[in-house]
């Protein structure tokens, strides 16, 4: 794999310093963007009374964010592959610096849409992060290094479900934005003073009317999963939605094939190591999300239900948190793994890690005790798998494409926690117990889903084992035996 920090040390020019600085600051970057996902969970029952709505109108505020990142992420890769990753990271957080300081200004429910909308569009920094990393360190320090950034996902999420429960508990809820843009600020400085800009670009034209029609299928089918409990899922609504998706995205397909600057090269994407790295983080993103519906439940519940334990957000943050840490963690471990074997054995026992922690759940989730377990266990398996993807993408797909490509994965992910979203709700929705008069999701409907994310698990490990067994080698972003001057790069096409 050619590397732009080789190339700088074969021109005499300075490679790029302080290397911990600059993946400190991406993987800070990359938190940041991560706690837009856990920062209105603690004032979600609270929404409508704060934003003077309907229950259903106040969930846009939710569903916005989610539609935006959907619809952002595979367009800002392609425009940080063309005109640099690093400007492009710049413009995404600015964005989500607007996007909070309009929701903390926000007291009713349009501003508060348009603001999780442009935060919603900050979500490609993680994967604009991994690819600044394969362009400006040193080839020793790339697999560490992107899957710290790769796990700062749910670095962000742990910790900011407990950092946001306190301040909403304490606080104006409009605090919890104030401070989400002082972050952003911080962390838009330090990628100013640290962060190098990559010379690695395709150059070309921008997809305009591929990336209206990739959006229009997303926006089409998330829409119909995020929304489709609430209209009914054979509602005319909701059936007219999956069947735009299917037939969007069919056109869209057949119009990428056949134009010379795609949005997404699908003939890239179908290469073997590259689907089916993608198939499996599907999975693992049902998986993951899985824990995230039902422990925060688990832990809220009644202790009269019989298998609630009556605790506080502020408490479940903190009892979820050690998951956070655990990923950090491993995704060092991961990385060691991952250069001793390659990331298909890490991405394979990341899958049957995450496994046997829902497996766990299953016998034990009437203590704090065994709910830290389950989760720290899950996490492990998450830091393992999610530290490995960003190694297995990269390995197959040009430098000058890395950024479409790892945003491409990126997406996946969020498919997955879109599907595992939905089908819990209609299964909690099914499997309900009476409490007082009210219904509430049972223990039984609990240990379904539970279930549900030990098989999408295996799913990923069944997909894993597809891989090749040896990491293919991306092609290069010129020829490997003579180093290119920045315009040769610019130009570099697969």
């Amino acid at each position: 794999m050619s590397h732009p920090f080789t190339r700088h040390a074969k021109t005499g020019s300075p490679a790029p310093p302080r290397s911990n600085a600059v993946v400190g600051v991406l993987a800070l970057a990359g938190i940041v963007v991560s706690l837009m996902q856990t920062l209105v969970i603690p004032i979600v029952p609270e929404l409508p009374k704060y934003l003077d709505a309907s229950p259903s109108n106040a969930a846009w505020a939710i569903t916005a964010t989610l539609l935006a990142a959907a619809v952002a992420t595979p367009v800002v890769g392609r425009l940080g592959d063309m005109f640099g990753k690093r400007r492009i990271l710049l413009v995404s957080i600015v964005l989500l610096v607007s996007g909070s300081v309009v929701c903390a200004l926000s007291d009713s429910l349009v501003p508060m849409i348009v603001g999780r909308t442009l935060q919603g569009l900050a979500a490609a920094v993680v994967p604009l992060g991994i690819s600044i990393m394969r362009d400006v360190l040193p080839a020793e320090r790339l697999a560490g290094s992107t899957a710290l950034m790769s796990a700062s996902l749910g670095v962000g999420g742990a910790l900011g479900l407990p950092a946001a429960a306190f301040i909403a508990d304490r606080y104006d809820w409009h605090m919890l934005f104030w401070i989400s843009a002082a972050l952003g600020v911080v962390a838009l400085a330090l990628l100013v003073l640290i962060v190098p800009e990559s010379k690695v670009r395709t150059g070309g034209s921008f997809d305009l009317l591929g990336s209206l029609g990739l959006s229009a299928a997303l926006v089409s089918l998330l829409l119909a999963i995020s929304k489709g409990g609430d209209w009914g899922w054979t509602s005319g609504t909701t059936l007219g939605l999956f069947a735009a998706a299917v037939a969007i995205f069919m056109v869209w397909g057949r119009y990428e094939l056949r134009t010379a600057q795609p949005l997404v090269d699908l003939r890239t994407t179908a290469r073997r190591q590259v689907l089916f790295t993608n198939l499996a983080s599907v999975a693992l993103g049902f998986s993951m999300f899985a824990m995230s519906l039902v422990l925060p439940q688990v832990l809220q519940l009644p202790e009269q239900t019989g298998y609630g334990l009556g605790k506080s957000m502020l408490a479940v943050g903190l009892i979820l948190a050690p998951q956070g840490l655990v990923m950090m963690a491993m995704s060092a471990v991961s990385a060691a793994l991952t250069k001793a074997k390659g990331p298909k054995v890490t991405l394979m026992i990341g899958a049957v890690v995450v496994a046997a922690g829902y497996g766990l759940s299953i016998a034990l989730m009437s203590e704090v005790w065994h709910i830290v377990l389950v989760a720290c266990v899950i996490g492990c398996g998450v830091g393992f798998a999610y530290g490995a993807m960003p190694a297995l993408i990269m390995g197959a797909v040009p430098a000058s494409e890395t950024a479409a490509a790892n945003s491409l994965n990126t997406l996946m992910r969020s498919m997955g926690t879109s599907f595992a979203s939905a089908l819990a709700g209609v299964i909690l929705a099914q499997l309900t117990t009476d409490f007082g008069g009210h219904a509430l999701p049972s223990e039984n409907g609990f240990k379904t889903v539970m279930a549900l994310g030990a098989g999408a698990a295996l799913l990923a490990f069944f997909l894993a084992s597809f891989l090749p067994r040896r990491q293919a080698a991306a092609a290069p972003a010129e020829p490997a035996d003579a180093p290119a001057e920045p315009a040769e790069i610019s130009g570099a096409r697969s």
